[in-house]
Parts: C-alpha cells; sequence; structure tokens
C-alpha cells in the first residue's frame, strides 16, 4: 500500500510540474491572439462602416448620383486604370528585359537607377511637369517666344488631363513591374529560350512566347499593384480635375457635406479595389512554372552594339530622366522662386506635424505586424491565417474609403457620448476620438499594414522552427521567444518595415486630408494646398522634402538591387 501511494504521489508531482512547465511556455499566447484579432478588427470596421452607412444612407441618394456623376466617375477610372495597366507593364516589362537579358554601356547603373522614381509620389511630379508644360509654363512660354505664335496659334498636349495623370502614374509606378519582372527573368533558365531560338524562332519571337508567358506570374503581381495604386490615387487626379471615384469621395464629403453619397462611392471604389486584391491573390496562387530538368543555367545575356546598343541605352534612360532626373531638376527651379523658408516657425511645424504622425503610425504599425505575424506562426490555422487576411486587405483599400469608414463610426459614438453628457451632466466632451491625431494613425495602420506584415514574414521565413522548439523546450514563453529570439534576428527587417511605413505615411494624402485635426497640416497637405492655389513655386519646397524623405527606403531597394545579379 505504501508502494503504490509513492506512485501515486510521484506521478501527481511529474503532473503537476508538467503542468507548470505548460502553463509556463503558453504564457502571453492568449495575449497575443487578443492582440491579433484586435487588430484584424480594426482593419475590417472601415470596410464595415462602409457598407453600413451606404445601405442606410437611402436609394434616392445612390439614385440622383447615378443620374449625375456615377457613370462618369467609373467610366473615367477604369480609364486612367487601363491607360496605367499599359503604360507600365510596357515600360517595366521592356526595361527589366533590357538590363537582364542584354548589354550595352551603362546598364550596371540603369538597372539600379530604374528604380529611382519610386520615391516620387504621384502629385509631386504632376507639379513639376504643369509648371514645365502648361500654358504660362517654360516650354511654352519659350516656343511663343521664339516662334511669335499666339496661344491660338498652335496645338500642345494638354497636362491637366486624363492622359496627363495617366503619365505621371505610370512614371512613378512602373518600378513595382520593372523589379518583379527583372526578379523573375533572373530566375529563369536559358533551356526552354535557347530551345525556342534552335526551333527557328527569332529573339524577338522567343520572348513572346517563352520568356514572357513564364514571367507572367510576377509581371501581373505587378499590374496589379500599379492598378490598385492608381485607384487609390487622390492627389494627381484632383490637381489634373479628373473626376474618378476618389475625388468624388472627397468632394462629397467636404464641398457637398453629402455624407451618404460619400460612402456609396467609397463602396463603390471598395467594391473594386477588393475585386483586384483578390484578383491578384488567385493569379498568384494558381499561375505557376516550373523549370525542366535539375540543372538551372542562367540566361546569356546578348552583348549590344552600334545603334541597338543606342536604343536600348535610350528606351532605359527615357523614365529615369522623365521619372527622376527632370522633376528634381524643375522642383529645385521652382523651390528657388517660392519664397518659402523651410527655417521658418510655420514650416517647423509642418515638418514636426509630418515626423510625429509618420514616426507614430510606423511604430504601432509595425507592432500590429509583430502581433498578427508572430501569432500566425505560433497558432497556425484558419483562424489565425483568416486574421492575417484581413490585416493584408488594408493595402487594397484606398485612403479616402478608410478615412470614411473610420469617421463615420466614430463621429456617431463622439455625437452620442457629446449628447448623453450634456444631457445628464450638462457638460459637452467635444470630439474625442474624430478630433484626435489617434483615428488617423488608426487609419494610416490599416492602409499600410500590408506593407510591414510583408517585410516582418519574410525576415521570420529566415527563423528555423527549430530555434522556437529550443526556446519552448527551455521553458521560454512565447512572449520570451519572441523578444529574446525573433526580434534581435529580425532587427534588419524590423527596421526596414519600419522605414516603409514611415515614408508612406509621409506621402499619404486622401485619409490626412480628410481625418486631421483642425490646424494641423503636414507638408503633403501644404503643398497641395499650394498646388491647388496654383502657387506652384511654393508647392515645390515642401514636395522636395518629401522626395528627400521618400529616397531612404528606394535606397535600400536599390542596394538589394544591386547584389541580385
Amino acid at each position: 500500500m505504501k508502494s503504490d501511494q509513492s506512485k501515486t504521489n510521484v506521478t501527481e508531482t511529474v503532473q503537476y510540474a508538467a503542468y507548470g512547465r505548460h502553463r509556463r511556455t503558453q504564457g502571453g499566447a492568449g495575449l497575443l491572439s487578443v492582440l491579433a484579432y484586435g487588430v484584424a478588427a480594426v482593419c475590417l470596421l472601415p470596410m464595415l462602416a462602409v457598407a453600413l452607412a451606404a445601405v442606410t444612407g437611402g436609394t434616392d441618394t445612390i439614385s440622383h448620383l447615378w443620374d449625375t456623376v456615377l457613370p462618369r466617375y467609373a467610366l473615367t477610372t477604369v480609364a486612367l486604370v487601363l491607360m496605367v495597366a499599359a503604360g507600365t507593364f510596357a515600360v517595366g516589362v521592356g526595361a527589366a528585359w533590357l538590363v537582364t537579358m542584354t548589354r550595352f554601356p551603362g546598364v550596371r547603373v540603369l538597372e539600379i537607377a530604374l528604380v529611382l522614381p519610386l520615391a516620387f509620389p504621384a502629385y509631386v511630379l504632376a507639379y513639376a511637369y504643369t509648371y514645365l508644360l502648361d500654358h504660362p509654363g517654360i516650354v511654352q512660354s519659350a516656343l511663343r517666344a521664339a516662334t511669335g505664335w499666339g496661344p491660338r496659334d498652335y496645338w500642345f498636349p494638354e497636362i491637366r488631363s486624363i492622359w496627363g495623370a495617366a503619365f505621371m502614374l505610370i512614371l512613378v509606378l512602373y518600378p513595382y513591374v520593372y523589379l518583379l519582372a527583372r526578379a523573375a527573368f533572373l530566375q529563369q533558365s536559358s533551356a526552354a529560350f535557347l530551345a525556342a531560338r534552335t526551333l527557328g524562332n527569332s529573339a524577338w519571337s522567343a520572348f513572346w512566347k517563352v520568356s514572357l508567358p513564364m514571367a507572367r506570374p510576377a509581371i501581373a503581381g505587378g499590374v496589379l499593384l500599379t492598378v490598385m495604386e492608381t485607384i487609390a490615387d487622390f492627389g494627381t487626379v484632383a490637381y489634373f480635375s479628373v473626376q474618378t471615384f476618389a475625388t468624388g469621395i472627397y468632394t462629397s464629403w467636404f464641398s457637398l457635406a453629402d455624407r451618404a453619397g460619400a460612402a456609396q462611392l467609397a463602396l463603390c471604389l471598395l467594391s473594386f479595389a477588393l475585386f483586384l486584391a483578390i484578383l491578384e491573390r488567385v493569379q498568384r496562387g494558381r499561375a505557376k512554372y516550373h523549370q525542366a530538368g535539375k540543372g538551372h543555367k542562367a540566361m546569356p545575356p546578348a552583348h549590344l552594339t552600334g545603334w541597338r546598343a543606342g536604343l536600348a541605352l535610350l528606351l532605359c534612360v527615357t523614365p529615369v530622366v522623365l521619372g527622376c532626373v527632370l522633376p528634381v531638376l524643375v522642383l529645385f527651379n521652382m523651390g528657388l522662386g517660392g519664397e518659402q523658408d523651410l527655417l521658418s516657425p510655420r514650416y517647423i511645424g509642418f515638418i514636426r506635424n509630418s515626423i510625429t504622425l509618420a514616426g507614430i503610425a510606423a511604430a504601432v504599425t509595425l507592432a500590429a505586424a509583430v502581433c498578427v505575424g508572430f501569432y500566425q506562426r505560433l497558432r497556425p490555422g484558419r483562424k489565425s491565417s483568416v486574421a492575417a487576411y484581413i490585416a493584408r486587405m488594408g493595402y487594397a483599400v484606398p485612403g479616402g474609403v478608410i478615412a470614411v469608414g473610420l469617421m463615420v463610426p466614430f463621429a456617431a459614438f463622439d455625437n452620442a457620448l457629446d449628447g448623453w453628457m450634456r444631457s445628464n451632466f450638462g457638460i459637452s466632451t467635444g470630439l474625442l476620438v474624430t478630433g484626435s491625431i489617434w483615428l488617423l494613425i488608426a487609419a494610416y495602420m490599416v492602409r499600410f499594414l500590408a506593407a510591414a506584415l510583408g517585410a516582418y514574414e519574410g525576415g521570420q521565413s529566415t527563423v528555423h522552427a527549430n530555434m522556437d522548439a529550443a526556446a519552448r523546450s527551455l521553458g521560454e514563453t512565447p512572449l520570451g521567444t519572441l523578444r529574446r529570439v525573433h526580434l534581435p534576428i529580425l532587427t534588419p527587417s524590423l527596421l526596414t518595415a519600419l522605414l516603409i511605413v514611415f515614408v508612406d505615411v509621409m506621402k499619404e494624402l486622401p485619409a490626412t486630408l480628410i481625418m486631421r485635426p483642425f490646424n494641423y497640416d503636414t507638408l503633403a497637405v501644404q503643398a497641395y494646398r499650394l498646388a491647388s492655389d496654383e502657387r506652384l513655386e511654393g508647392a515645390a519646397v515642401p514636395s522636395l522634402v518629401i522626395v528627400a524623405v521618400g529616397l531612404l527606403p528606394v535606397i535600400l531597394i536599390c542596394r538589394q538591387v544591386g547584389r541580385t545579379r
């Protein structure tokens, strides 16, 4: 009996120790789940709020929109999307093929320089090219002075048009396609291409029949990214007076004070954006190719000489000059006569506001990305995958839609709380949430969480699962594993994610215009306001600061491009 009793006590002691060790190693998992699902809920809130506000807005508003502006908004948006998609495809794929598969003078420099236009917001290019090409601009003024022509004696392309907006967007968005297409071409084996050549196909024919189809998944992903950025753009189309859904939302919200109309326009744009996001996920998941054979031999580059080398050089230099070099020269020239003092207290305030918003938003977004990404690794399954997918949806939602989706419910909450406090205590609480920067930071987190999550997950994939198992076997909690194992290893990826979000927030315009607190302007808002007042020389100064900050992540990308040859 004593022996059986002692065995029972030993068994209970072992079970209790195992239970205590299990409790210790599971510590923090519950908190991570709450935080991950909370982040997903915040990301889902704007979309649900827009849908609810649009449905409850009544049919009269949508009927009026359909009879007046909705068809025009839809046609203009679709036309702009098609032009930008075609342009970014042609420039991005063509440049990627030339710098990857051929050799000509300057190719090593150009394969890096082709990324530089990514640092420019499209609306900044719009200001520069308007100053250069508009009727009172430098080019047309010089043309009239040289020929003696009057304003109606000649024809000149109108920069303030849908064609001009498409041109601006193509110049700043083609690097998305270029980077993905270049990576795809570098990974291709020469076997299929050389087989096509031996069957009598020319180099051009082999490119269309073999290389381009094999790179289609990457190219399609890049083009869809440019399309989503196009429908989210506000600064360029607003400045050029191109009536799209993005400008319609802002006009309905501010100029017409039509909240229901803004919500219904936002729902239309949201539906289009989510359709594109689903399309991108589907094509990325199904479109695959596999190299035949066991070996992988890189494609031998063709050495160009004579007029062919000159043509290749011209084709690759042109987007760099038009998308980076020329705008910088024009903006610098504009800034010299802008009479804008960056060291004045007013501009110091703009810079401080921009850095404050961008810094806080980057930190909050990175923390949210770590919570969602690490929880998905800790608890792989349907629930964590759904939370991560919802968190990524923000990249497909334009800033104006997110702004409307957050303003509607929180404005209702502020008004209800203020009414209740007035009736019961005679105290007015005002706008506690809607009038603060925290709601704006939440909008930034929803919009840019996908970028931070992508950078974090890219680094997390390098942390072997054995490291997690070793830490857990030593009694480390999930939060301890994250703090002591993952974060030190992932420091470069975390800094990259932080920098990307910081720069994206510095450039962001539509959500900032709608949601910023009263008298709390940023550099982007100041540039937009000056340009709207036709004070382009003044708008050049904050624009140059935005571009200078935007060059930071682009330099990191350029360094990576230089290493992947």
